[in-house]
């Protein structure tokens, strides 16, 4: 990067219910100096919701504070703190995400994996420990996880993420996952899905948000490599829509090793 940063922000996204929060945990667990802002904190209040077939509309770009959150990240990667006068208390971390669906062999062996990737004369060790692209005291990781980050709405998100990974989904996998949950912590109480939310409003904006990224605008058919290419979005390529966690899990471990390799050679 060409300006010192002191974090390194990895974008977590795809559909509701794709696995962004769990993944994000799962990373959190194993990767030092690690922590996790959630989209989900950028609300506006229930009553700026725009609606949509009737109904409050929780699933889109108008329902984000979109600047706040440009200026949190950004605030992020110069201090690699939370922005306290912008962000004080997570709702998003008090919602339940389940029984973690990654063996504890696997947490185990990715964790080997990460502490040996960090050790002195390894590229970890000079990334996150000993960096000196912040004053020696090495990089900090951001995850964000969110919805909406790679929806042309989100430019100035975008912008500020360094390492971009997206979840596929199919809409029957994700639609069985969602209404699944017992609902959500808001500003203002708790929300539950009301019938058939997937099918008015939670799927269509995902579509709709995330055609440029699909061949033919297509969300379950297949990604557009020259888009991905240009926007430096990763995603796990050939292995279909609903790839199981345990898989995913090692995938965006292995990835995020190889991203982060690149600020410790000042690319």
């Amino acid at each position: 990067m060409a300006e010192s940063i002191k974090a390194v922000i990895v974008g977590i996204s795809g559909a509701s219910s794709s696995g962004k929060t769990t993944l994000a945990r799962l990373l959190r667990d194993i990767f030092p100096n690690t922590f996790i802002l959630h989209e989900d904190d950028f609300y506006k209040s229930e009553s700026e919701l725009p609606t949509r077939d009737g109904l409050l509309d929780w699933d889109c770009a108008a329902a984000i504070d979109i600047p706040g959150m440009a200026k949190a990240l950004a605030y992020i990667r110069q201090n690699a703190t939370f922005p306290r006068q912008l962000f004080v208390d997570s709702k998003e971390d008090k919602n339940s995400v389940g029984e973690c669906p990654v063996s504890e062999s696997k947490r185990d062996e990715m964790r080997k994996k990460v502490e040996a990737w960090t050790q002195p004369g390894q590229p970890g060790h000079e990334v996150l420990v000993q960096s000196q692209k912040s004053g020696g005291e090495g990089l900090k990781i951001c995850l964000l996880d969110g919805f909406l980050l790679y929806s042309c709405e989100m430019q100035e998100v975008m912008d500020q993420l360094d390492v971009k990974m997206f979840l596929l989904v199919s809409k029957a996998k994700a639609t069985q996952r969602r209404e699944a949950r017992d609902g959500y912590v808001t500003l203002e109480g708790f929300w539950k899905d009301p019938p058939d939310y997937v099918d008015k409003i939670v799927w269509p904006n995902y579509a709709e948000s995330h055609a440029w990224l699909f061949e033919k605008g297509n969300v379950e058919g297949g990604l557009n490599q020259a888009v991905l290419k240009e926007k430096k979005i990763l995603a796990q390529q050939g292995r279909g829509l609903d790839v199981d966690m345990e898989t995913t899990f090692e995938w965006t471990v292995t990835t995020l090793l190889e991203q982060l390799e690149g600020f410790g050679k000042g690319t």
